[in-house]
């Protein structure tokens, strides 16, 4: 094949399989069948590494994901990516409407849905993407070309070759996507995302775009940050204008939108689209409400860190009602028993709720909670499924009050009423419980302690039910040849368990002292012991009066260390750890004072630093790092999306800061 032939080839195969692609994925459509067109982009694929002088930005084959990057530029957005005053009921949106009405009459509204995913912003050269980008903290964002290239919805090119051109979308993840995600993971033995955004942030920052390419993620472009629209560049008038036109180049626009001039027109609207949230194929966490014309909103004009022409209406925790079948009861790692709520499915904020913890009696109680009952459903902090009232007007007379067990579900041991923590704790005291065992090494494997990935509940089980361990240290002995033999797992599985376990013996002192499961030892004070004691064996011979003189070991954590070490079978099972290679010994320096005293918060996505990323940082120069915001709290530090947190900091006073204060701080 000649050089003439192969691009004459090159261009007809991208010609044909953008063709395809759009019957497939935007017409629903499909004219030839998967294995034709896999033989089509293979071919275009092999021949455009024979002949990479005719590479394409713009090829169809760049939406399957490249190489893997060490890690993400940053990038500089030439116009800030800023964000929205949120209000949160018709009040606050009336004061909104009446203060514009004060300085323009008579203003037509953009009112769209607030799509819940993760904000970008899209660069285009003479109509060619060339550049993508997270908003990160508005001025500073993540370059995330690659990843990009892989969503179907972004246009690779524009309908027009205009020069240059800036607009601004959100990525999402698409809730059957999310459903087909999660149901994947747990047949793999991997832990769920907790809801679409979650799953989309991840998806979009990782380093191997072939990864973000499997989750199949969409986004809707939304506004023009800078650049012509047009060949003459003419300027467009009105934020509806710019939408049509957007759409014209091929972008995927924000659907259910309206053009509305009253405030009854406009929450009328607003309560439409709330109606609409569980059936949208997408989350909403809101609506948008902005000035359309931009010469009402050069009149209106900026605030220090928003505009006064637009305003993003929050909706509340979405709630659903459904039936409350039975309550099972879960032993933990420590033996407590868990009532858990066991639901007629239901889907609410991004995913099916069949079940909801309920805590303990004293729960149960205080919320007249009965077998039977149909109840309220929403989730804390759009992720956690919670009960928050059951409703005794609609019972018929057959449910039926709960009664915790006398004997442990796991083991048939009786179980005693444990008072020492916080409200009707109930427990199985048995050592030799099996759920207790099971619950142990899940923990032991989990991300903040040992994070050995692959270990998940349904592994555990099929380990501890053939024999193949007993406890954590067993998990040091399997070989390749003995997990791939188990149901669902196989030789690539097996041996990629094994590597993970393997590398888990220097995960080091810090995150070994959590996965021991000793009671009332988080993260946080295992990190602390760890950081005063360095070593294993010296915290095996610290004293009550060593533990408790550490910052934030209070006598209660002081007392379960040193009923922990000891105790003959727990310095048994840490001699065969010793035995197995695991690191006794501290990994991390010990903390400086740069930020001692100091309490942080941290919510929504940093522009470069993952959380665990940020709250290491802090912990090493001397800091702390709280999930929940109170008086306590010294400085949120807030990404995109901040969610309710940013709110009970603004409520408090506390200071709000971001990812650049932070490691100015620092």
């Amino acid at each position: 094949m000649t050089n003439e032939q192969a691009k004459a080839r090159i261009e007809a195969l991208r010609k044909e399989l953008r063709y395809h692609a759009k019957r497939y994925y935007e017409e629903d459509a499909p004219e030839i069948s998967d294995f034709e067109y896999d033989t089509l982009f293979r071919e275009l694929s092999e021949l455009e590494t024979a002949y990479p002088e005719y590479d394409d930005p713009a090829s169809p084959t760049k939406r399957v994901g490249g190489a893997a990057l060490d890690k993400f530029e940053k990038f500089t957005h030439r116009v800030p990516l800023g964000s929205l005053s949120d209000v949160f009921s018709f009040e606050e949106l009336d004061d909104f409407l009446l203060k514009s009405d004060e300085r323009v009459k008579n203003i037509a509204y953009s009112v769209e849905p607030k799509i819940d995913g993760l904000s970008v912003a899209l660069t285009y050269e003479n109509g060619v993407f060339v550049r993508g980008a997270t908003r990160g903290d508005g001025s500073i964002g993540e370059d995330v070309t690659e990843n990009l290239r892989t969503i179907r919805d972004i246009p690779l090119s524009l309908s027009e070759k205009l020069p240059y051109l800036c607009v601004r979308g959100e990525v999402y993840m698409p809730r059957a996507v999310f459903a087909d995600l999660n149901r994947d993971r747990e047949e793999a033995g991997l832990s769920r995302f907790a809801n679409p955004r979650n799953a989309a942030a991840g998806s979009l920052r990782q380093l191997d775009s072939r990864i973000t390419a499997s989750r199949r993620l969409s986004i809707f472009i939304f506004n023009l940050q800078e650049g012509s629209l047009y060949m003459d560049g003419r300027e467009p008038e009105s934020h509806t204008e710019t939408l049509l036109r957007l759409r014209e180049l091929g972008f995927v626009t924000l659907p259910n939108t309206a053009l509305l001039s009253d405030g009854e027109s406009i929450k009328t609207h607003i309560k439409k689209l709330g109606e609409m949230r569980p059936s949208l194929p997408f989350d909403i966490d809101g609506a948008v409400i902005k000035a359309d014309a931009f010469s009402v909103r050069r009149t209106l004009g900026e605030l220090t860190s928003t505009p006064r022409w637009a305003v993003a209406y929050k909706y509340p925790p979405e709630q659903v009602e459904t039936t409350l079948k039975s309550i099972t009861v879960q032993v933990g790692r420590t033996g407590v028993l868990t009532p858990t709520a066991e639901l007629s499915p239901v889907y609410l904020a991004g995913s099916t709720v069949s079940r909801a913890t309920l805590h303990n009696l004293d729960f149960i109680a205080s919320k007249d909670i009965r077998i039977g009952d149909r109840v309220i459903l929403q989730k804390a902090g759009d992720i956690i499924p919670e009960i928050v009232r059951s409703l005794p007007n609609l019972r018929t007379g057959a449910e039926k009050v709960f009664e915790m067990p006398t004997l442990c579900p796991s083991c048939g041991h009786p179980v005693v009423k444990d008072d020492a923590g916080e409200g009707a704790a109930v427990r199985c005291v048995y050592a030799g419980c099996p759920a207790q065992r099971a619950r142990g090494i899940i923990h032991f494997a989990s991300k903040g302690a040992m994070n050995i990935d692959g270990l998940g509940e349904q592994v555990v089980a099929l380990l501890l039910e053939n024999g193949l361990i007993r406890d954590a240290a067993d998990l040091y002995t399997l070989r390749v040849s003995e997990v791939s033999r188990l149901e669902r797992m196989g030789e690539k599985s097996a041996d990629n368990l094994i590597r993970a376990i393997d590398a888990s013996r220097s995960a080091g002192l810090e995150r070994l002292l959590f996965a021991l499961g000793i009671r009332q030892v988080g993260e946080s004070a295992a990190e602390a012991v760890a950081a005063r004691f360095r070593t294993l064996d010296a915290c095996m011979s610290a004293t009550f009066e060593d533990f408790a003189s550490v910052p934030d070991i209070g006598p209660i954590t002081a007392s379960g260390l040193c009923e922990f070490f000891a105790d003959g079978e727990n310095r048994a099972l840490i001699e065969r750890l010793r035995e197995a290679g695991v690191g006794f010994t501290a990994v991390k320096d010990a903390p400086a004072d740069t930020l001692a005293g100091l309490t942080f918060v941290l919510t929504g996505t940093l522009p470069t630093l993952s959380r665990d990323e940020a709250s290491e940082k802090i912990k090493a120069a001397g800091g702390k790092v709280s999930g929940s915001v109170s008086k306590k709290t010294s400085y949120v530090v807030a990404g995109e999306a901040a969610g309710s947190k940013l709110t009970k900091a603004n409520e408090l006073g506390i200071p709000i800061i971001d990812e650049e204060t932070l490691l100015a701080m620092l």
